[in-house]
Formats: C-alpha cells, structure tokens, sequence
C-alpha cells in the first residue's frame, strides 16, 4: 500500500509543474501514428526547445533529454527512434536528417579516480554542434564534444568521437573515421 502511495505522490508532484505536464504530454504523443502524431509531438516539442526553426519533424519513438538545452534549425528531421541527450548543448542545423536510432550524447560520467565509484564522480558537459545539410545514418552515436561541418553524411552504424570534422566529410565505422570528401563533379559537357 506505502507503494502505490508514494506511486500517486510522484504523480502528483509531476502533474504540479509545466516541465512534468509537457514530459506526460509527450509520453502520451511519442509513438502516436500518422500526421496527427507528427503534429502532436512537435506542438508539445517545440515550447519547450531553446530554439526552433519551422518544419521540425520528429518520428514516432524519438526521445529528448534536456529539451531547453536543444537548438533546431529549418527543416530538421528527426528520425524514428532517436534519442537526443542535451545537457551540454545541442545545435543542429538547418536541412539535418538524422535516421532511425540516432543517438547524440553532451554528458559523460567522469571516471578518473579508481578510488571513488564512478557514480559519485559527477559528470562533464560538452556540447555538440551539427551543421547545415547533414545527414547522420541509421543507428549512429555521436559522442559529447563532436562538431559536424556543414554537408557532413554519417554512415550508419558509426561511433563519432568528440572532434571537429570539416564541411563535406564523410564519415563511417566504428570508431568513425574520414572515408572521403564531398565534391561537386566538374562539368564535362563544354
């Protein structure tokens, strides 16, 4: 019985605050179908993003952490599945697709005393930044601490690390590495 008390508490308490009514608002709407689920997910979203472009569109399944801390541009998809982790910051630009099972991370535990548990070491913040006209495949991690040029594609699969990659890079494996660049094809036709 003290159970399903402190069960109803919790409700309540969550139900007493904007951020708690949003978070069960979006629950509710998170794997809805069709366009009515885009739009419902995206009105509840957006009022509580940093900033926000028009045209977000976020698939059914996405997840948000630290949605105040998330900075959208034009036009960005976010693919089904995602889960976006904000703490840090999170910048992603104008015409970004990011496929199914995305997963972006700005917070990390810290580790760096083996006589202390990890869990009472804190954490640290590092923001991440996704360019313009990115394309992230399917199933990738971007780790904290990553800056995605403008045009930059992910291949599926890949683990990006924290570092900065120039505009137009292609990136793919595990950890993820340069596999080559974008380039416009010299017009042969004169």
């Amino acid at each position: 019985m003290k159970s399903i008390l402190r069960i109803i508490k919790e409700y309540v308490w969550t139900i007493k605050t904007a951020d708690g009514r949003s978070d069960l608002k979006y629950e509710f709407a998170r794997n809805l179908p069709s366009t009515f689920g885009f739009s419902l997910r995206e009105r509840i979203i957006m009022k509580r993003l940093k900033s926000c472009g028009p045209d977000l569109r976020i698939h059914p399944g996405a997840r948000f952490r630290n949605v105040h801390d998330i900075d959208f541009g034009v036009n960005v998809t976010v693919g089904v599945d995602n889960f976006l982790q904000a703490a840090g910051g999170l910048t992603i630009g104008d015409h970004t697709l990011l496929g199914p099972g995305v997963k972006i991370w700005t917070t990390n535990h810290s580790f760096e005393d083996p006589d202390t548990i990890i869990r009472k070491q804190g954490s640290s913040y590092k923001e991440v930044i996704i360019g313009r006209d990115v394309w992230v495949g399917a199933n990738c991690f971007i780790m904290p601490g990553t800056t995605l040029g403008d045009g930059c594609i992910v291949s599926a699969g890949s683990v990006v690390g924290a570092k900065n990659y120039p505009p137009f890079t292609i990136l793919g494996g595990n950890p993820a590495r340069v596999m080559g660049k974008r380039q416009k094809q010299n017009d042969e036709s004169e």
